[in-house]
Parts: structure tokens; C-alpha cells; sequence
């Protein structure tokens, strides 16, 4: 069985190298991306089994990604994961389409099932 790719789209470098650690730790292969503008074109390219994306990026907001991710009839069954920091983010996630949300601060082991739950 090939491990499973995951998309992880946080403009936070930090958070970015600590949940690349995270899923390559529990198995999975990790395409990290700062920029929420190339998330498309990796998309396209990679064509990952699953996406955790930022609520809170520049430029194009995770919300804005994933509503654009909904109406692509190539990209809308795509799993995705919103995570944020933000109070309402559970909502925004939810309108936007979201598979699932995770707030920040988020516990390892809950994001870690959470990803294996929506990949299986």
C-alpha cells in the first residue's frame, strides 16, 4: 500500500514544518506550501488524498481555496480539513465546505485520527 499524500497549506513556516514532522511521523507522504495561490496548481499536479489548509493566509484565505475547491468537479469530493486559530473559524469552515475543522492549538493525536477517519 502507497502512504497517502497530504496537502498542508499554513502560511505559518513553523506550523508548516511542525505538521510536515507530524504526518511524515504517522505515515504519511507531506507536500507543505506557504503560498495559498499555488494550492491549485499543486492540486492539479500532486493530486493529494487530502488537504489541511489555514483558514487565515494572505492574499487568498483558506475559505476563499476551498470554495473554489467545491465548485471544480475534479476537486470537490477532495477531503479537506480546515485548521484555525479563530473563534468563528468552525462556521466559516462549515459554510465553505469543509470535511472537517481543527482548531488551534490542536492535540496531535486528535489531528492524527482525524486524517486517518477522513481518508478511509
Amino acid at each position: 500500500m502507497t502512504n497517502k499524500t497530504i496537502l498542508v497549506c499554513d502560511d505559518n513556516e513553523g506550523i508548516l514544518d511542525m505538521l510536515g514532522l507530524i504526518l511524515e511521523d504517522a505515515g504519511f507522504d507531506v507536500i507543505p506550501e506557504q503560498n495559498s495561490l499555488n494550492i491549485y496548481n499543486l492540486i492539479e499536479k500532486k493530486q493529494p488524498d487530502l488537504v489541511l489548509l489555514d483558514l487565515w493566509m494572505p492574499v487568498l484565505s483558506g475559505d476563499q481555496v476551498l470554495k473554489v475547491l467545491r465548485q471544480n468537479t475534479r476537486t470537490k469530493g477532495l477531503p479537506v480539513i480546515v485548521i484555525s486559530a479563530s473563534t468563528d473559524g468552525s462556521k466559516i469552515a462549515q459554510d465553505a465546505g469543509a470535511t472537517a475543522f481543527i482548531a488551534k492549538p490542536f492535540d496531535v493525536d486528535d489531528l492524527v485520527s482525524k486524517i486517518q477517519t477522513h481518508l478511509s
